[in-house]
């Protein structure tokens, strides 16, 4: 069996995925209202209009043939199992981002002196322009940016 996985997000504009059977499991659940989002628990959640997944890579070394095809394992969990997955991994991301120090504006700066070996090496988090997130990657830093609904200071 193949899963359907789509975009989702809810009204308050969290993002996240869905697995369905089908589009019609999808549909039904969401005409059953048991469809909520892992982040604040609404129950209004719409399907985002996404792009199927095309994959221009290389074929991994000993595949033969074109169109050979490598098994991956998956996994369906029941509607109530995924919300409960997605909330707990939710939790965790948020734990993640907490345990950060928020450097704020000085963020550029403070990573490009952990760098450098002038200060502790530790998990920061704060805010960067495009281009100062542009500049640290030429220099070897490298960044992630986080979503707001991950940031709690920002929610303040």
């Amino acid at each position: 069996m193949s899963l359907k996985v789509f975009d989702l997000q809810c009204e308050s504009g969290h993002v996240f995925e869905g697995w369905f059977g089908s589009l019609e499991n999808y549909e039904s659940q969401q005409a059953g209202g048991l469809l909520s989002c892992p982040v604040c628990g609404s129950h209004k959640v719409d399907k985002k209009l996404s792009a199927p997944r095309v994959n221009t890579g290389a074929k991994p070394e000993g595949e033969a043939g074109k169109g050979a095809q490598r098994a991956v394992p998956v996994a369906a969990p029941a509607g109530a199992q995924m919300a409960r997955l997605q909330a707990e991994i939710m939790r965790q991301l948020r734990q993640m981002v907490r345990s950060t120090e928020n450097v704020g504006d000085r963020f550029a700066a403070e990573a490009r002196r952990m760098h450098a070996g002038e200060t502790e090496e530790r998990a920061i988090r704060g805010t960067a322009t495009q281009q100062e997130r542009a500049s640290l990657a030429e220099e070897g830093i490298t960044v992630m940016p986080i979503p707001d609904f991950l940031d709690d200071d920002r929610l303040q």
